[in-house]
């Protein structure tokens, strides 16, 4: 299914005609506020009632309106859009969606879409279309080519879904067409065990209450480290509910999150027994199930994430301790988080070039990095024997690994409380770095996406 042609002239009837509303200004709903009315669009949208003051203030200025609440978003919108957290969508539909405009669309941008869409169908009145969203990346990510997915759940007529394309077509995304079922398998293979794998690592470095770029600690460089810091310094920096709603409300989360944590584990406790023979073989399967039918090149390059790294002083390109001007080559890794990502494909049988149409900026980064080391001549071997033989790393191996299964309970238990808890905690380590961070990982996503591009 592809997007249908509407003329220039209907888009402009519609711009003039048609109102979009968002029900919830965080940093999303605020994103699609801002792209639809600078498009054109006319756009109302809300927050919390006790927000509306600040908010109308704050927005006075920009090209859509800011209004008390999601009564009177709905009543006057013909697309209504609910940006809130997973958490929360239940609650908020019940309150709002019997005040929508008869006749309107009404869709939702959470990342697991079963409940959103049992929420609409439950609290919306039958006149109601439902043509759903899920922009598969971050506020903080340039829209542009990335995937859009668009569900059709329910609609009326032909033109509602040509006005929804219309309308989304200012994001310059890609188009992709899924049933909720489908969306909702697909983000969890591409999401749940890649948010997991980077939580979990800067849980590790909170508890060991190390930055992992800083002067005194000099085996965190080199590229592949360079990703792994800047990626989970950039989770931390988003909101907490991001995440949380994927893993918690999507049930196929729930396995791959296990999984992922039993891989960790299972690894690491071969590491510790030294079972050389057992361990190396099922890395192997794991490379030959997940990579076996690689062909051309990596979608990464080691010298394009050499110079995104957070350090002043250590990089690949420091002198060496005997003041000679030669590369330094990072300390061998175990590279546990990695193994565990490749091995949770194998155990569950995900082919992760399957959904590369629906990829995540994270996620394509995940499978850059993975394939770079299992491909990369020399260094999977340098990292198994890293793994059985090396301490260096076996401390923060250790925290990984605990904190693989904590992120697991929590999700299991579906308590949101306590993922808020805990992700916030890691959050205030981490805050000092967010400003730098997220400027070096802007541009290292932007680097690394346009690299895969290329044929």
């Amino acid at each position: 299914m592809t997007a249908t042609s509407v003329s220039k002239q209907q888009i402009q009837e519609w711009k003039a005609t048609k109102t979009v509303g968002i029900i919830g200004l965080g940093d999303m709903g605020l994103l699609y506020a801002q792209k639809f009315s600078e498009a054109g669009w006319k756009v109302v949208g809300c927050d919390r009632e006790e927000q509306y003051e600040t908010l109308a203030k704050k927005y006075a200025d920009s090209k859509f309106e800011v209004v008390l609440n999601g009564h009177y978003v709905s009543r006057v919108s013909d697309y209504i859009i609910y940006s809130v957290e997973a958490a929360n969508l239940d609650k908020i539909v019940s309150l709002y969606g019997p005040s929508s405009k008869v006749g309107a669309i009404v869709g939702g941008q959470t990342s697991c879409k079963s409940p959103e869409i049992a929420a609409f169908e439950k609290y919306l009145p039958q006149d109601i279309e439902i043509i759903t969203i899920h922009s598969l990346h971050g506020p903080k990510v340039n829209t542009e080519g990335q995937p859009l997915v668009i569900i059709d759940c329910r609609s009326y007529k032909p033109e509602s879904l040509q006005f929804v394309e219309s309308l989304m077509s200012c994001l310059k995304s890609k188009f992709v067409y899924l049933t909720y079922e489908e969306h909702d398998r697909i983000t969890a293979d591409t999401q749940a065990v890649t948010h997991a794998a980077f939580l979990s690592m800067g849980c590790a470095w909170d508890k060991l209450k190390i930055y992992p770029w800083t002067v005194n600690d000099k085996k965190w460089f080199g590229g592949l480290e360079n990703v792994k810091v800047n990626i989970s310094l950039r989770i931390y920096s988003n909101k907490w509910h991001v995440y949380a709603g994927l893993a918690i409300t999507n049930p196929h989360a729930h396995q791959q999150v296990l999984q992922y944590a039993t891989s960790a584990t299972d690894l690491f406790a071969m590491c510790l027994d030294n079972r050389r023979k057992e361990f190396t073989e099922r890395i192997m399967k794991a490379k030959e199930f997940v990579f076996g039918d690689h062909t051309g090149k990596l979608l990464l390059d080691d010298l394009i994430l050499e110079k995104y790294s957070l350090s002043r002083s250590v990089s690949s390109e420091s002198v060496n301790s005997s003041g000679n001007d030669e590369v330094q080559s990072p300390p061998p890794n175990s590279h546990l988080s990695l193994l565990a990502i490749v091995d949770s494909w194998y155990q569950l049988g995900i082919n992760p070039y399957d959904h590369m149409i629906c990829s995540t900026p994270l996620f394509s980064i995940f499978l850059g990095v993975s394939e770079f080391l299992f491909l990369t001549p020399k260094l999977l071997e340098q990292t198994i024997e890293a793994a059985l033989t090396d301490n260096l790393f076996r401390k923060d191996d250790l925290e990984f690994v605990i904190a693989a299964r904590e992120w697991s309970s929590i999700i299991s238990a579906e308590n949101f409380e306590l993922y808020e808890k805990k992700f916030e905690t890691v959050q205030e380590f981490f805050k000092p770095m967010f400003p730098e961070a997220n400027v070096i990982g802007n541009e290292m996503i932007k680097t690394i996406l346009q690299h895969s591009k290329r044929e």
